[in-house]
């Protein structure tokens, strides 16, 4: 029996880390509940605007929401508008009677299409548009791999193209190493509501690998060196000179 891991939980030690900024012993039910709606409510509402992630960063007396979107443009607004109206609403159903200061920020992420809930999600919209699921697919994977990823991996299940009997199918190009810490897998799931039920999309999208200092200097460290069995440090022996025969 196989055991399923996030792949972002899965590296939060080494490459990855929290999306959420904040630490609370009292507060922390209430906190975590208002991050989860918060996520939700703008992933609903900007779901055409090709949102990479929401960070949320919490002080003592005020709330910091940094939307990541390859749309920026879509989110703010014609002068600003959105992010004034955005924050309002925030202000009103999340922080109502209360005396935190709410800033809403909104960064563009650039090439959207290495982001696995970019692309997932816009599979998902063209699904709900009853697309062909393989014409989907390779669309899809093409546009990742012209993008500079190394490889991309896609898995849709349900009642692909209406059939009477739900099932996967599976997509992939390139390499996604996911037992490796190192590489940097991005993975996102979305749901297209269609006239025949859910269907899922699960994108896995590999960016290569990720050195930091540390292991940069333990790898310049290690050159001109082999390892022998049990971690021992061997090195090579000069090689013997051989005279040969006088004549």
């Amino acid at each position: 029996m196989g055991s399923k891991v996030h792949p972002k939980a899965f590296r939060l030690s080494t490459i990855e880390t929290w999306d959420s900024k904040w630490f609370s012993i009292k507060n922390f039910k209430s906190f975590l509940k208002d991050d989860v709606r918060i996520r939700a409510y703008l992933k609903k509402k900007f779901r055409e605007a090709s949102l990479h992630k929401v960070t949320i960063d919490r002080s003592r007396k005020s709330v910091t929401i940094t939307i990541h979107t390859a749309k920026p443009g879509f989110v703010i607004g014609r002068a600003g508008s959105g992010i004034e109206d955005l924050k309002k609403e925030l202000q009103k159903i999340f922080f109502r009677n209360t005396r935190t200061v709410l800033h809403v920020n909104v960064q563009d992420i650039g090439q959207g299409a290495v982001s696995a809930p970019v692309v997932a999600e816009q599979m998902a919209l063209d699904l709900e548009k009853r697309m062909p699921f393989r014409r989907v697919a390779k669309q899809a994977m093409d546009r990742v791999m012209k993008a500079g990823a190394e490889g991309v991996r896609i898995i849709i299940s349900g009642r692909l193209n209406g059939s009477d009997i739900a099932r996967s199918e599976r997509f992939s190009t390139g390499k996604v190493p996911l037992q490796n810490l190192r590489a940097d897998v991005n993975y996102h799931l979305a749901e297209a509501h269609t006239i025949f039920g859910l269907i899922g999309v699960r994108v896995w999208i590999y960016r290569g690998e990720v050195f930091s200092d540390k292991i940069e200097e333990a790898v310049a460290t290690s050159k001109g060196r082999t390892q022998g069995r049990g971690g021992r440090r061997t090195e090579r022996r000069p090689e013997r000179r051989t005279s040969s025969p006088q004549s």
